[in-house]
């Protein structure tokens, strides 16, 4: 049983799991899929603070067609009492997975423009779209008259 995700993940032949209980441990998820389909990898991201896994997962199997009947089989069977939450992880909906997520930062200084926020955190990586600054003017409060 593999525990550790790798990059070049095969997207057609791995499913999502959610909504997983947190009494569930991982060799018990291993077990369960594996009556689906030989597999290859599996992956719960856990919690760097509590070390317990976070509630979802992915399982790769050795080919997609165990994957789709994975996700035709399993989704919605319950597991501690809370139905499972299965689906085909295709690789179109985990292509904004694989290179990071939108950021948001607040409260920054006034001072802070596009291109601070460029340098900033290009620093970490290619950035996919260039930084927008969305700035909140407060509105005067209007007085409330009975």
């Amino acid at each position: 049983m593999a525990q550790n995700r790798h990059w070049e993940q095969d997207k057609e032949a791995t499913v999502y799991i959610g909504n997983i209980d947190e009494r569930a441990s991982t060799a018990m998820v291993y077990e369960i899929m594996l009556q689906m389909g030989p597999i290859h990898n599996i992956h719960m991201p856990r919690d760097r603070v509590t070390q317990n896994h976070q509630g979802f997962g992915f399982v790769e199997f050795r080919g997609p067609q165990d994957a789709e009947y994975a996700a035709q089989v399993m989704n919605g069977i319950k597991l501690f009492g809370k139905p499972l939450r299965v689906n085909k992880a295709s690789a179109d909906k985990q292509k904004g997975a694989d290179v990071g997520a939108e950021l948001f930062v607040g409260n920054l200084d006034h001072m802070a423009d596009e291109k601070i926020l460029y340098d900033t955190f290009g620093r970490f990586g290619p950035l996919l779209s260039l930084p927008k600054q969305r700035r909140r003017h407060r509105q005067p409060q209007r007085p409330v008259h009975p």
